[in-house]
């Protein structure tokens, strides 16, 4: 139990209250009966991840809990209703991304079976794949590898040296790797428990290279052997994720009927010819590796829910946890005002993220339930899903290990799960794309929209519009900003800053931040198109910074205007408002945390800059009371958290102290200080 002085008195009547139950199902989102038949089964401790285990131990655990998910149909979801799935896409990634409550390392190597190797065979192959292997696939009768990565070659996959040189005269592809460099590495159920990969090669046919293609490759007999010319190596321990076989493949002269060639973006005739529906090769590429941008979209959902947790716990013990005596008695950690200020913007900004990625699941729902399976729409998945997998990768970090640095030494110790969390999830911001390649991806989709503005525009439009950004840049602290900048024409600081930086502003200081930086790298990549090869390379590379922050900027904005949306649709008013707060401050901690760039830029005054961390202050003040309802509605039952400092053990330690030294006061024989004996 919380003690009561921490959530709004019942006798404040004008005081807003949180309806706990509203939110926690604002949050879960469109697929919350999904998340909550997911949570409901991890609720088995048989789910649980184990402290102390051995490597061995936990990989065998780890594949007996995913026999434990084919029993509870957790394999199906997205599969097609012919080999007994249920084909729903956006609730195979809400029930995925819940299994990071049980075990981060079950989680992955559900992701990589199910959503990697099944998904592979899935989107890249056509219907005598699916009968031939989808049903083993999704029984986990046939466990298999994802084999894209390449030790010489993450996110570069365009570039990676393994090959798949097709013979004629056998109807056979040649799966070879060429020299150390191109071994398929990081690989899950490589080392251990995989039958069979996809693997990613260039085609070659003819003398000519086709680019990167998928093909099915046989690993292991019934014996758990690798066939003849398959070779490997264990990962070994690693940082985290240590209930996963992570291994490295290498092929020498493998040969695979023509047939394993998953060939819906690309085919070959027995004689050798190649074809496909998708003329130009960088395309046909990017349709490849962007229908497997679920991935991507899982680690955005799972990254903000083990950030919740974290936060769960953290602001559960600091509503608890009493230190240091101000003469009324000692203090819950989450009445020092530096405690709300590590604790709730962070808050914040996982409910941002948990917003935005209901948005994103919608999308990507609709782009692979077909409903909305335009090449636009494709585009857009891939952007967001590259900017929003970034942030909260990156947010997973930070948020964790403020976590456990907010518990002190209990957040150390294990068995409260923090430091485990920040060890499975570090790898998230690398793998299914490097978060900093990621957002330059990002960051060339803008420049692409950007130049599009342009397009059929005569020069003395172009003309017209240049003379207004050299007017803008310099004098942007006139036009936009005239709401609220002058704090005196508004009366007190406090009451000025509220009205001038509240949703409106918010948004303009956000979005215009956004824009200017687009603009600003896009004048200076002008003259590159001008320039040779090289050239223009360099001078993109003097940019790539500015354009990752850019890209950055880009994906914050996405999760205000989800916020923004989400607030909207609280139908309690005192809920509305509260949320309305934690909005706010996630908008104007963003801003606080970019003030440089928008006073170098003119785009707020000295004045009002200096304003924005006190009006945040008051923010986390407000929203002190109302903490534990928050994190209370992520909707964690005892089950999923199990972090004994956040299961009442603390209260229960504090009441016990407490009642200890009233009895020895009222018995009179408690001793006096040192410094009231000396004044005797």
């Amino acid at each position: 139990m919380v003690d009561a002085a921490v959530r709004p008195v019942e006798a404040e009547s004008s005081a807003p209250r949180v309806d706990v139950p509203a939110v926690t199902s604002l949050l879960l989102g469109t697929w919350a009966t999904t998340r909550l038949e997911a949570r409901e089964v991890i609720k088995d401790p048989a789910f649980w991840q184990v402290n102390g285990l051995t490597v061995a131990e936990h990989r065998e655990r780890v594949l007996t809990q995913m026999h434990l998910l084919v029993e509870n149909n957790g394999s199906r979801r997205a599969f097609p209703k012919k080999y007994g799935g249920f084909e729903d896409n956006g609730a195979n990634l809400a029930g995925f991304e819940e299994l990071v409550l049980a075990d981060p390392s079950l989680q992955i190597k559900s992701g990589v079976q199910w959503g990697l190797f099944g998904s592979a065979i899935y989107q890249l192959g056509t219907e005598k794949h699916h009968d031939k292997w989808l049903p083993a696939v999704i029984s986990l009768d046939l466990p298999g590898a994802f084999a894209m990565t390449e030790t010489g070659h993450g996110s570069d996959v365009a570039a990676i040296g393994t090959t798949a040189t097709y013979d004629p005269a056998t109807e056979e592809f040649v799966i070879h790797t060429p020299f150390r460099g191109a071994w398929k590495d990081y690989l899950g159920n490589a080392a251990l428990h995989g039958k069979a990969a996809t693997v990613f090669a260039q085609l070659i046919t003819g003398g000519v290279n086709y680019g990167v293609h998928c093909f099915f490759v046989p690993l292991r007999d019934e014996n758990g052997e690798f066939l003849p010319g398959i070779g490997g190596e264990d990962d070994g321990v690693k940082g985290g994720l240590n209930g996963i076989d992570n291994g490295r493949l290498h092929f020498t002269n493998v040969r695979v009927p023509r047939e394993n060639l998953l060939n819906r973006y690309g085919d070959v005739a027995a004689d050798g010819t190649y074809t496909s529906p998708i003329d130009s090769p960088g395309r046909r590429f990017f349709t490849m590796l962007g229908a497997l941008v679920q991935g991507r979209v899982s680690l955005d959902g799972a990254a903000t829910w083990a950030s919740a947790l974290a936060l769960n716990i953290a602001v559960t013990y600091a509503n608890q946890r009493r230190q240091f005596d101000n003469g009324a008695g000692e203090v819950v950690l989450l009445d020092y005002g530096k405690h709300q200020r590590r604790l709730l913007p962070r808050l914040a900004q996982v409910y941002a993220q948990a917003f935005a990625h209901d948005e994103l699941l919608k999308k990507f729902d609709g782009v692979f339930g077909g409903t909305t399976d335009t090449p636009e729409e494709r585009e857009d998945l891939e952007t967001l899903a590259a900017a929003l997998k970034s942030l909260s990768t990156w947010n997973a970090l930070d948020i964790i290990q403020e976590a456990r640095e907010a518990c002190g030494g209990s957040g150390f110790l294990a068995e409260n799960r923090l430091t485990g969390l920040r060890s499975d999830l570090d790898i998230y911001v690398t793998f299914e794309g490097d978060n900093n390649v990621l957002l330059q991806l990002v960051g060339k989709r803008l420049l692409s929209d950007y130049a599009k503005q342009f397009k059929g525009k005569d020069a003395a439009a172009l003309a017209r519009y240049a003379v207004g950004q050299t007017a803008g840049n310099v004098f942007h602290g006139a036009g936009l900003r005239q709401i609220g900048q002058v704090v005196t024409d508004l009366g007190s600081t406090a009451r000025a800053v509220e009205r001038g930086l509240r949703a409106d502003q918010q948004h303009e200081l956000l979005a215009g931040r956004v824009q200017q930086m687009v603009a600003d790298v896009a004048g200076r990549l002008r003259a590159a198109s001008k320039m040779s090869k090289a050239e223009g390379a360099e001078r993109f590379n003097d940019n790539q910074a500015e354009l990752i922050e850019a890209a950055r900027a880009h994906a914050e904005l996405l999760q205000w205007e989800a916020f923004t949306d989400a607030v909207g649709r609280a139908e309690d008013e005192g809920t509305r408002q509260v949320l309305t707060w934690l909005r706010d401050l996630f908008g104007l901690t963003l801003i606080e945390k970019h003030l440089s760039w928008y006073l170098i830029n003119g785009r707020l005054s000295t004045q009002r800059a200096a304003a924005v961390s006190r009006y945040i202050d008051r923010l986390v003040k407000r929203l002190r009371p109302h903490a534990q309802d928050l994190v209370d509605a992520f909707g964690h039952a005892p089950e999923h958290v199990r972090a004994p400092i956040a299961s009442g053990a603390e209260q229960a330690r504090q009441d016990e102290a407490a009642a200890h030294y009233a009895a020895l006061a009222a018995s009179g024989e408690a001793p006096i200080s040192e410094k009231v004996a000396k004044k005797k």
